[in-house]
């Protein structure tokens, strides 16, 4: 197994329903901060609102715990920490200009996803513990109607591998989760804005049961998504799903 940073214990199985479920059962047991939990594959893996995760052997599926000391509103600015992570070992294999962040944490690469990353909470006295769940297709991705997705193989790095990705997103989300805890979530968002993909394009936000089309502006402090209306309205989306209008 790869060299890891002394900051993380890493708890390696060859299969499980979920890495983040596994955490969170850690934590829960009074597991300490930086605990890591892997598997080769995934029986139940999810995303975010609940999609089902495809999780095939020969991809990365990586849970985190961390106890940033911090009310949940601040912790859940950990996606945009996490997404850092991710490019940053994905800029290892595919030239950077290749690679753009979308928000709120998703990792394209030539417009196609090739990561996801899921934060969940757990309660502990005094503040929550907050598992950072992160998946990078390696070697396989699955084919999706209404998102491309695609893979370090598809690209042609056959190279690869699931060890080698951890250890730089180990690496990465290390840097970055201390660098937002010394200094706040100014650079982290500086460094996501930098790399966001469409700032200044037209986008259609998908919030509960309607959407919101607009222009992409901003991230604000708070790492909600601005978007101003062709009318002039200004708009924060803190949840949903963010599609680019194709012109």
């Amino acid at each position: 197994m790869t060299a890891l940073p002394g900051f993380f214990h890493r708890i390696d199985h060859a299969s499980l329903a979920s890495t983040n479920d596994e955490a969170l059962r850690l934590a829960r047991a009074g597991a300490g901060e930086g605990t890591l939990v892997t598997a080769g594959r995934q029986t139940g893996g999810r995303g975010r609102r609940g999609r089902q995760w495809q999780s095939p052997e020969g991809n990365l599926y990586a849970s985190f715990l961390l106890h940033p000391g911090r009310p949940l509103a601040e912790a859940a600015l950990l996606s945009f920490v996490a997404a850092l992570a991710v490019i940053g070992a994905v800029d290892r294999w595919c030239p950077a200009g290749d690679s753009e962040l979308s928000w709120p944490n998703d990792v394209h690469v030539r417009g196609a996803k090739i990561s996801g990353i899921l934060l969940e909470s757990v309660a502990l006295d005094p503040d929550p513990g907050i598992v950072v769940g992160i998946g990078v297709n390696v070697a396989h991705h699955p084919d999706l109607a209404e998102r491309p997705t695609t893979s370090l193989h598809a690209f042609g790095h056959a190279a690869a591998d699931r060890e080698t990705v951890l250890g730089d997103v180990a690496s990465g989300l290390l840097l970055w989760y201390e660098r937002w805890r010394e200094a706040g979530f100014g650079p982290v968002r500086d460094a996501w804005l930098a790399r966001a993909r469409g700032v200044g394009a037209g986008i259609v936000a998908r919030v509960g049961q309607g959407e919101l089309r607009g222009t992409f502006t901003d991230l604000d402090e708070s790492g909600a998504l601005v978007l101003v209306t062709a009318e002039g309205a200004t708009h924060r989306v803190t949840a949903g799903d963010v599609f680019f209008e194709v012109a």
